[in-house]
């Protein structure tokens, strides 16, 4: 490994779900301080408290993740719609309310969000999901703008067919019909590992982005953009 992280304090969120076992262990290996958290972020109070505890950090990595809960739109319940954004939503706000401050006070930071690829091509059936992955998106565009002159940048990557623990896990993929019925969908023909994100990841973490920010990266091997 070539430290390229040697130095900084990371806070990684949700550190033992969706990307967060593989952001993990690749930024350790790249000499990060680590801060892991696995909490929900459900009230300002605890974002508060996660900021105040963790001090001062480098790189913000927002990893947050959800059941999609597929349902026509005749049928999303307000429980399923609320609960979604509950879980996606507003704790990406918090955490970012309470993080960024302190990145523009010290003229330096990184905010990399671990996002989903569906809202930029669309899933029938999974509207609620789309929607509320869709709003982690606008807000890391509109923060990423307006922060960017601070020399803080905020971006994010758009992930789909990536094996993770929550949406892709081992016993999903070692479905082999199933498998390959989806690989049938992705351009690559393959699903991508965890590493993969997590590399991307380091980069948007790492001073080589400086002059990125407020930006959406598709990491989906090319279903983002077929049809």
């Amino acid at each position: 490994m070539t430290q390229r992280l040697a130095g900084k304090r990371v806070l990684l969120t949700q550190v033992d779900r969706f990307m967060g076992p593989d952001v993990n262990e690749l930024f350790a290996a790249e000499g990060a301080t680590i801060i892991g958290d696995s909490g929900a972020l459900a009230s300002t109070e605890e974002a508060n408290r996660l900021a105040e505890a963790t001090g001062p950090v480098d790189v913000l990595i927002a990893n947050l993740a959800e059941s999609n809960r597929p349902s026509p739109i005749g049928e999303i319940s307000d429980e399923d719609w609320f609960s979604l954004f509950d879980a996606l939503v507003h704790p990406l706000m918090r955490v970012m309310r309470a993080v960024l401050p302190g990145m523009i006070e010290r003229g330096r930071g990184k905010v990399v969000v671990l996002g989903s690829a569906a809202p930029l091509r669309g899933a029938p059936g999974y509207g609620a999901y789309c929607t509320a992955r869709g709003a982690q998106l606008s807000l890391v565009r509109a923060v990423g703008l307006e922060v960017a002159r601070h020399n803080v940048q905020v971006n994010a990557i758009a992930q789909n067919f990536v094996e993770n623990p929550t949406y892709y896990p081992p016993e999903m993929l070692a479905d082999t019909a199933q498998v390959e019925r989806m690989k049938k969908m992705i351009p690559a023909r393959r699903f991508a590992k965890g590493v993969e994100t997590a590399e991307l990841a380091l980069f948007l973490a790492s001073e080589s982005s400086d002059f990125i920010s407020g930006q959406v990266i598709p990491l989906a091997g090319g279903w983002v953009t077929t049809m």
